[in-house]
């Protein structure tokens, strides 16, 4: 009895070269066959990745192209881990929606977000902070308290939570909502005085402050929060996802490639923040 490729056999040797040579073939004309069982399933297709319009950060561009910060530093994650991307535009309703039916592997989005708590895994690393601010005209009062928005009628964009705050303000009776749905069309409300603050975030009103009627918006910081890649836990391979892309991150960022680590941080929040959504 000969031995053939590790393997008893009663085969002639000159079947066991053939053999043999079967075998190095297929290993270099297929060799998905042979390390088939080696490979991450989920990097023979597109990791499917939500974002939605919160420009400089993430945004479509008017030829339907996925764009920002953001958007580049994950495209060249994902090419440092060895994956492909495919992007979805999406509502932040839809978004939500499509982390927790697993409809979308990814979003670019923001930590501790409390609708997300139980249906994504977060990564260990923010590559950009974000700070949520209230926006108000030159002839209103800064805001330096949050019982300063009582009695006053507060802009909100549609689809927004900001983290769960959102949530609070409907619950109070002495604060009035009113929404926008975009940050344009909030800024020209807040000039056209239908609301007495808009809270929005810092980086995509700051990149549209373009008009000359803008000068009279002025900005108090309310919030500032983490940028994080939210991986849905309907994902069996969340974990293994978000250990890749985190890995890619810190190599990149030893290379100078992307901006240097940023550990999460403490985040401010404004005096009389509701405990519940700090």
């Amino acid at each position: 009895m000969r031995s053939c490729q590790g393997y008893s056999t009663d085969l002639p040797r000159s079947a066991c070269a053939l053999t043999g040579l079967f075998v190095v073939l297929i290993s270099l004309f297929c060799p998905s066959l042979v390390h088939a069982d080696n490979q991450d399933p989920y990097s023979m297709r597109p990791v499917r990745v939500a974002y939605v319009e919160f420009p400089p950060i993430t945004y479509r561009t008017a030829e339907g192209e996925p764009a920002g910060e953001f958007v580049e530093i994950t495209k060249k994650v994902a090419a440092e881990a060895g994956y492909e991307l495919e992007f979805l535009y999406l509502p932040v309703a839809r978004t939500y929606l499509y982390l927790q039916n697993g409809t979308v592997d990814l979003w670019l989005g923001l930590s501790a977000t409390p609708v997300l708590s139980e249906a994504s895994l977060e990564s260990w690393s923010s590559p950009i902070a974000v700070e949520l601010s209230a926006w108000y005209r030159q002839d209103t009062e800064a805001l330096r308290h949050m019982d300063q928005l009582r009695g006053n009628t507060v802009i909100v964009i549609s689809g927004y939570t900001y983290g769960g705050l959102r949530y609070w303000l409907d619950n109070q009776p002495d604060i009035r909502i009113t929404e926008a749905p975009n940050h344009r069309s909030a800024v020209d409300m807040l000039k056209r005085k239908r609301g007495d603050y808009l809270l929005d975030y810092r980086q995509p009103v700051r990149n549209i402050l373009t008009q000359p009627s803008d000068a009279i918006i002025r900005e108090s910081e309310v919030r500032s929060r983490n940028s994080a890649w939210m991986f849905s836990l309907a994902n069996p391979r969340a974990a293994i996802l978000r250990e890749a892309f985190d890995d890619a991150y810190l190599r990149l960022a030893e290379r100078g490639e992307v901006p240097p680590v940023r550990p999460f941080q403490q985040t401010f929040v404004l005096p009389g923040f509701p405990d519940e959504y700090r």
